[in-house]
């Protein structure tokens, strides 16, 4: 049960890893917004949900515990969405994930889009891949996202302080998109 008062954000992870840059990036970004608001998170880490997510190729066929993941995230007040790009893409897991989403579950709810890859020429599927895929959802895309690639990084810890800037500027915007009553504060 999520604490009263607190802002419920999903993270789904499209990483194939458990250590990864993205959720070096994610953890940072979920850090920086724990400082702004109170917030209650709920991670989904794709490469964890097993044969019952992959097996199923629509939403009456995902496992019970499949099911409470994607209702965590069509629950959540603000959703973080967090990819590894690799050949100009997000990964296969994490499209899955979205495919089983209800149609509208998403709309009018804001998302802050996060990416990493091996190099700047990925930073443009921010706008030109994870825009569009949220924009069918009707979702509220933050307007700043937050790309950092290979070097940004040592192992999964985040080191660019221009990477750590983008993310605060990016989650300066978030209390602007909340539904109203849905803003957690720091105590």
């Amino acid at each position: 049960m999520p604490n009263a008062g607190k802002l419920r954000v999903a993270v789904v992870n499209g990483s194939p890893n458990e250590k990864s840059k993205t959720m070096g990036l994610t953890n940072v970004a979920l850090d920086t917004l724990s400082q702004k608001l109170s917030i209650d998170v709920h991670r989904t880490d794709v490469y964890r949900l097993g044969s019952g997510f992959t097996d199923a190729s629509i939403r009456e066929d995902v496992a019970i515990a499949v099911d409470d993941e994607l209702k965590a995230t069509e629950r959540a007040d603000l959703l973080i969405a967090a990819t590894p790009i690799y050949r100009g893409s997000y990964t296969g897991l994490f499209k899955h994930f979205f495919d089983l989403i209800e149609r509208y579950a998403l709309a009018d709810k804001p998302v802050l889009l996060l990416a990493t890859g091996g190099g700047e020429h990925h930073a443009l599927a921010l706008d030109h891949v994870l825009r569009p895929l949220f924009a069918f959802f009707q979702a509220r895309a933050l307007p700043v996202g937050v790309f950092a690639s290979s070097g940004d990084f040592d192992g999964t810890l985040l080191l660019n302080p221009r990477v750590y800037s983008r993310i605060e500027l990016a989650l300066d915007d978030v209390q602007d998109f909340l539904p109203r009553g849905r803003l957690g504060h720091v105590s």
